[in-house]
């Protein structure tokens, strides 16, 4: 977290740390910070008896000590709206959380002022000094929470990045090329009604960004999946469109710095 908070992003830029599954933090070149379905405990292993849900990647960030500015959830998955994570948040009364309506239920039983709690959904904005949250399109994986949304991300006349949330293959998810998102990051594990490697490289296909980022295969023995299927996918379904593969914890910057710089 301190070193987030040191990160200057250059003008027209956005930076970002991937901290697994689809949990990532955003900063603008202002310092704004948002946090977008972070999952900084284990409180999913006991869940489904017969499965395998402890995380296999570390907690880099202890509820405790994080500080966002923002903080917004695709939907009420536990890996996506967590209730131990937003128990044990310290910046409850500083923060601004956002997501549709079944995880700000969980906003206010977690001791989130109400006045904190902005609701949004498919097309709905909520706007913060420079940075502009606009929900799109995602298609429920299953009937235990049909308020399933993604996110465009932008900051000041910044590129914009598009992140998936959970979804299922829809011709709707295509309706976020209305706003040509340079940076696409995407679900790709395939189980539990998410898309596949696939589909996601014929979302990029038809959605043309600049690059494709893989998300939400990495965190439960039994959803797991290979990053390097996408990439081959990309590779025949949208060989335009660059693959790049974060490292967790590790600050990138779009557009990338020339090399050397």
């Amino acid at each position: 977290m301190q070193q987030i908070r040191q990160v200057r992003p250059p003008a027209g830029s956005l930076a970002l740390w991937w901290l697994g599954q689809m949990g990532y933090i955003f900063k603008s070149p202002g310092g704004t910070t948002l946090g977008i379905d972070l999952y900084l405990s284990n409180s999913c292993a006991p869940l489904e008896p017969g499965l395998d849900l402890r995380r296999r990647v570390p907690v880099l960030i202890e509820p405790e000590e994080l500080e966002v500015d923002v903080f917004a959830c695709t939907h009420n998955h536990q890996d996506h709206t967590d209730p131990e994570t937003l128990r044990r948040l310290r910046s409850k009364h500083s923060a601004r959380f956002v997501g549709p309506p079944p995880s700000c239920a969980v906003f206010r039983t977690e001791g989130v002022p109400e006045d904190r709690i902005h609701m949004i959904w498919p097309d709905g904005e909520f706007r913060l000094a420079d940075l502009t949250l606009r929900g799109v399109f995602a298609l429920p994986t299953d009937a235990t929470d049909l308020n399933h949304l993604g996110y465009l991300i932008r900051f000041g006349d910044g590129p914009t990045a598009y992140l998936t949330g959970d979804t299922a293959d829809h011709e709707l998810l295509a309706a976020a090329v209305r706003v040509r998102p340079q940076v696409m990051i995407a679900c790709i594990n395939g189980g539990f009604g998410n898309l596949s490697h696939w589909q996601a490289a014929g979302l990029a296909a038809r959605l043309a960004p600049e690059v494709a980022v893989p998300c939400h295969y990495d965190l439960f023995p039994d959803n797991a999946a290979d990053p390097r299927q996408f990439r081959a996918a990309l590779a025949v379904r949208a060989p335009q469109v660059r693959y790049r593969e974060l490292e967790y914890g590790k600050l990138w910057i779009y557009p990338e710095p020339p090399a050397g710089a």
